[in-house]
């Protein structure tokens, strides 16, 4: 499985960006799908994650109520909508796949990640 995440940019805080992860295989809607970020000198962190069966969603705290995730199975494509943005979530943000059975906000749980794609927010 290939991923691909665009649509990171620079943005002032407050601001919005809308993040899309592209998935290259035909099993997309059976695999659940996360995000995490990493700034720099810091650990990956899990950020969200949408499940495959029933796109039962799970957040980190430092998000709850201003990211959402969301899929579009048809496209293969899973998205992540960043609101009230701080410059504490400048990071580069990775989408990947969560192993069958792997524990949801554990990085190493997870298969097959994108590139990342940077994220910077100004103040």
């Amino acid at each position: 499985v290939q991923l691909v995440e665009s649509g990171g940019g620079l943005v002032q805080a407050g601001g919005s960006l809308r993040l899309s992860c592209v998935a290259s295989t035909s099993t997309f809607s059976r695999y659940a799908m996360g995000w995490f970020r990493q700034a720099p000198g810091k650990e990956r962190e899990f950020v969200a994650l949408i499940s495959g069966r029933d796109s039962s969603t799970y957040y980190a705290d430092s998000v709850k109520g201003r990211f959402t995730i969301s899929r579009d199975n048809a496209k293969n494509t899973m998205y992540l909508q960043l609101n009230s943005l701080n410059p504490e979530d400048t990071a580069v943000y990775y989408c990947a796949v969560l192993k069958t059975g792997g524990y949801v906000y554990r990085a190493n749980d997870y298969d097959y990640w994108g590139q990342g794609t940077q994220v910077t927010v100004s103040s």
